[in-house]
């Protein structure tokens, strides 16, 4: 069972501009408070990579955040947006125990394939969306892990993945699951993940040069208004898939294939 969750939805790495926005979260703050653990942990674990000369304005940051965060801004070199349109993805959450497997203890997951500080401007994201009685719980949780950072949250078995996406998401709370599932994107790296998904590539498929140029062309052709799609989004469309056929054609061109 899911206990908490918090997407950050950030540029991919090979993307010069620097953006970070929120993404789908779940942070609950009343009894055990599993979201302001969550929090606190992802602020914990990140806190160790911020230069000297940044860490200043992380607090400067966090301290603006208790009243709330107005977006879109700039914080620690960062846009703020509420746009995730191509943005990366990266997921840290809180998994209730597997009793049925022996386990005792919460698993908290955290995902660090994407930028340190684009996860802290998440995680304060998080905590500055929530109501202001949920908000002081999460900031007791964030001001502790900046006293000491490096230092998680008590409790809990610690998983840390390093190819972005975990997978199949726990299921929510109250939903039983309904079995295991393969994950047939295991081991790919996540900027090939999500080109190839942009591209309507599926994980057990080939990355060819001229298959990946043919994608490319249909669907930018399906996008443009001049051939009957809605102009909203057109432009952003079409830049995503820009992306993602520049990300496949590298890998293509080192000869790989989309397993990893």
């Amino acid at each position: 069972m899911m206990l908490a969750e918090l997407d950050v939805r950030h540029t991919r790495r090979h993307q010069p501009t620097r953006r970070v926005a929120l993404g789908d979260a779940y942070l609950p703050t009343s009894g055990v408070a599993f979201g302001a653990v969550l929090l606190g942990a992802i602020v914990a674990e990140f806190a160790t990579a911020v230069e000297e000369e940044e860490y200043d304005a992380l607090l400067r940051l966090a301290n603006d955040a208790r009243s709330g965060l107005s977006v879109p801004r700039i914080a620690l070199r960062y846009r703020l947006q509420t746009d995730t349109h191509g943005l990366d993805l990266s997921r840290h959450h809180i998994i209730g125990p597997d009793i049925e497997a022996g386990q005792v203890r919460p698993r908290l997951e955290l995902d660090l394939h994407g930028p340190p500080v684009s996860q802290l401007i998440g995680a304060l994201l998080g905590a500055a969306s929530l109501p202001p009685s949920g908000r002081s719980i999460a900031f007791k949780a964030v001001d502790a892990a900046l006293a000491r950072p490096g230092r998680l949250p008590e409790g809990l078995d610690v998983r840390r993945r390093l190819q972005g996406l975990p997978g199949v998401r726990p299921p929510a709370p109250g939903v039983r699951a309904a079995g295991s599932t393969v994950d047939g994107w295991q081991g790919v790296p996540s900027d090939r993940r999500w080109a190839m998904e942009v591209l309507g590539l599926s994980s057990d498929m080939a990355v060819e040069r001229d298959d990946v140029q043919q994608r490319f062309r249909r669907l930018v052709r399906l996008a443009h208004p001049d051939h009957g799609a809605v102009k909203v989004g057109a432009a952003e469309r079409i830049a995503e898939l820009t992306d993602a056929r520049e990300v496949l054609l590298g890998f293509a061109s080192a000869g790989g294939r989309s397993a990893g």
